[in-house]
């Protein structure tokens, strides 16, 4: 009788874990980061097994494992954009172990892949190139995953400095996506799409400085419609223009952002929107009416204290 409880107990915990994976990404497509956390901070009271070690669960079903990993992987990238990255990488570390216990490599792949983005937030290219490297594995990849792969390679290695590298290396990803998805390419890939690619693309030759190009294809990425997150390619499109010099589009461009700056739920967005407007602000060069204009955008965008909710009460 207790084993058949258990079971039970089992399948209505991996059956939770699937809704609350879909609801979070719902939020988060829908909001931002920021309006997901609260949803975030009760599950993670709620539900014991987010918070347990992962060696503990290894008897437990590989559904539920496989349910729970990937439970943590969405909260693990929601806390990332949210600004708590040291949290998302705890919770990356246990998505992981929960993905290998189970044998599920498609989620221990994403996971990888999600740290490599984490590592390259801060600072650390060659952790991030270390792990994407990790996410790739010894055999040939699907189309999208494979995708994601050069994209995360091609961040890393811009950072390092290899301008050539990492020009051919999101080229490789832009003609690898154009293959099409493959029957191997497992669901999280969904969201790997044209607007995503080309954002990353504008990106990746933004941190070459390759102005000319990387300003047209942020553009595309940033005025596609798609989910809350890619207001992202927005900010990187300012950081762009300003370093390009292009005062009268960086102008124009703020004079949109500014008046929906506040309700952005990306910390890492209204960052990076910060620095540029706080660059823009103090360099003698940019006219007086865009440093104006830079000024209204950094008193726009919520503090760090106002946009990052926190896990503890």
């Amino acid at each position: 009788m207790t084993q058949v409880s258990d079971a039970s107990a089992g399948v209505l915990l991996t059956s939770f874990a699937l809704r609350a994976v879909e609801r979070l990404v719902a939020l988060d497509a829908g909001h931002g980061a920021t309006a997901a956390v609260p949803a975030v901070r009760e599950l993670l009271h709620d539900v014991p097994e987010l918070s347990a070690d992962p060696a503990a669960l290894h008897a437990e079903d590989s559904d539920l494992l496989a349910a729970l990993a990937e439970l943590c992987e969405v909260i693990g990238w929601i806390l990332f954009d949210a600004g708590l990255s040291h949290t998302a990488h705890r919770m990356n570390t246990r998505a992981l172990a929960l993905a290998e216990l189970c044998g599920d490599r498609a989620i221990a792949r994403l996971v990888l892949l999600n740290d490599s983005m984490l590592h390259a937030r801060a600072g650390r290219p060659g952790a991030a190139l270390a792990s994407a490297a990790r996410g790739s594995g010894p055999r040939p990849l699907p189309t999208l995953v494979g995708t994601l792969v050069l994209v995360r390679r091609a961040h890393a290695t811009a950072m390092l400095g290899g301008h050539r590298d990492a020009d051919a290396l999101i080229s490789r990803a832009r003609s690898r996506f154009l293959d099409g998805a493959s029957r191997q390419d497992p669901p999280w890939a969904w969201w790997i799409d044209q607007a995503e690619l080309t954002g990353h693309h504008g990106w990746v030759l933004a941190r070459l400085h390759d102005w000319d190009r990387a300003i047209p294809l942020l553009h595309e990425a940033a005025t596609a419609p798609g989910p809350s997150y890619r207001h992202l390619f927005t900010a990187e499109l300012l950081a762009a223009l300003a370093g390009a010099g292009a005062w009268r589009d960086a102008e124009d461009l703020i004079a949109d952002l500014a008046p929906r700056a506040a309700s952005i739920g990306s910390v890492r967005t209204t960052e990076t929107l910060a620095r540029t407007a706080a660059r823009l602000r103090g360099c003698p060069a940019a006219p007086v009416n865009l440093r104006d204009a830079a000024a209204f955008l950094l008193a726009s965008v919520p503090s760090r204290s106002e946009g990052q909710d926190r896990l503890s009460r």
